[in-house]
């Protein structure tokens, strides 16, 4: 199983993520978490502006993804958490793994530029950083996600999301 969290910058996709990679250890320890920024700092893959342009972005996606399928085959669930701005790349995640489920963590940009957890929208906002997805690299909304949250502010609270999403992938009774 692939649990695929997908959002803008900020929107709760890691945070989430972990969360989902808790609970689910409990049942099945053969769990991973994989995060878009944490596979660029471990392919070095993160320096300079190249990695951050369409090309730099879809090749960190096709390597997360290779990773991913590699994982499933071995019988290893997935929790990945990345901003996937490829939608051809999200459709064939849905044959090329055993299973799959996508999570669309949805916020508004004005919440995410207000929340600017990494300093990112300011830092594009005042010219110092390029190729920001939501500013200047668009971000295609998932039209096809298996679950929509809505991460502009989360009332239910962050167990109570990931649990609702271990339900309905099947993996948690």
């Amino acid at each position: 199983m692939v649990i695929w969290l997908i959002g803008m910058s900020g929107s709760g996709k890691t945070t989430l993520g972990r969360e989902i990679a808790r609970q689910l250890r409990t049942l099945a320890p053969n769990t991973v978490l994989l995060d878009g920024d944490e596979l660029r700092e471990v392919f070095a893959h993160d320096r300079g502006d190249a990695p951050y342009s369409i090309e730099g972005r879809r090749l960190n996606a096709e390597r997360l993804t290779a990773l991913c399928a590699m994982l499933d085959r071995q019988g290893v669930h997935v929790v990945c958490c990345v901003l996937s701005i490829f939608p051809d790349m999200r459709e064939e995640n849905r044959r090329r793994f055993s299973s799959y489920f996508e999570v669309f963590m949805d916020a508004p940009l004005a919440v995410l530029q207000a929340r600017d957890v990494k300093g990112l929208y300011a830092a594009a906002g005042r010219g110092e950083v390029s190729n920001v997805v939501g500013v200047d690299i668009p971000f295609p909304r998932p039209v096809a996600a298996d679950m929509v949250i809505d991460s502009s502010g989360n009332p239910d609270g962050l167990e109570h999301v990931a649990a609702r999403i271990l339900t309905q992938t099947g993996l948690q009774g």
